[in-house]
């Protein structure tokens, strides 16, 4: 079933080269846009404002830090070879990558996890960055780097990791946020009252 399924969705972008280039890019660049923007909600917090953006950050840090432990603790468990090493001739392989442990997939479990602690402070940005996880778990199956199994595993492991860190360890993580509020909240303060003064001055 898990070679079916991964066997249908890595043909599909076979004989199309422009597809072929543009899931290659996606999954060089998407992983880091994803941790990139959930970094960035702490700076939507106004200074001395909700801690919820701050929270959203932190946790979502957190959540994919947890995941990539866990995640090392399964793949002594169980190896699971990479599909380009069972059937050789049957993947698509679009990106050079070493034949170790396939289960689960690291670059999953960050986007789950941090899309889905993104989730739990804010509803539509974590659920667009759950598309964006889904999008990054198929990217590494279409590539020819994981199986269906990988990715399904690395969603629950994003899932559970989010979870821990939004509920049993919520008041750490508030803790966190309000110490780590003082260095940036007077730097972000500036910044805004120096961006406020440039956009007066260019009205004139």
């Amino acid at each position: 079933m898990d070679w079916s399924v991964f066997h249908a969705l890595n043909g599909l972008l076979r004989g199309d080269d422009g597809a072929q280039d543009a899931t290659v890019a996606f999954n060089a660049t998407a992983i880091f846009a994803l941790v990139a923007v959930a970094a960035a909600t702490w700076l939507f917090a106004r200074p001395g404002g909700s801690l919820r953006p701050k929270l959203a950050a932190l946790s979502a840090g957190l959540a994919a830090v947890i995941g990539l432990a866990l995640n090392s603790v399964l793949g002594q468990l169980w190896y699971h070879p990479r599909p380009f090493a069972t059937h050789p001739r049957q993947t698509l392989q679009l990106v050079h990558h070493a034949a170790d442990n396939s289960f689960p997939s690291d670059h999953a479990t960050v986007a789950f996890a941090v899309a889905f602690a993104v989730l739990a402070f804010h509803r539509r940005l974590g659920l667009l960055l759950v598309v964006g996880a889904v999008l990054v778990g198929l990217a590494r199956i279409l590539i020819g780097v994981h199986y269906p199994v990988d990715v399904a595993a690395s969603a629950l492991v994003g899932l559970a990791s989010a979870a821990l860190v939004t509920t049993a360890g919520r008041r750490y993580v508030e803790w966190a946020a309000r110490q780590a509020s003082r260095l940036s909240d007077p730097l972000v303060a500036a910044a805004t009252r120096r961006l406020a003064a440039a956009r007066r001055s260019a009205r004139r």
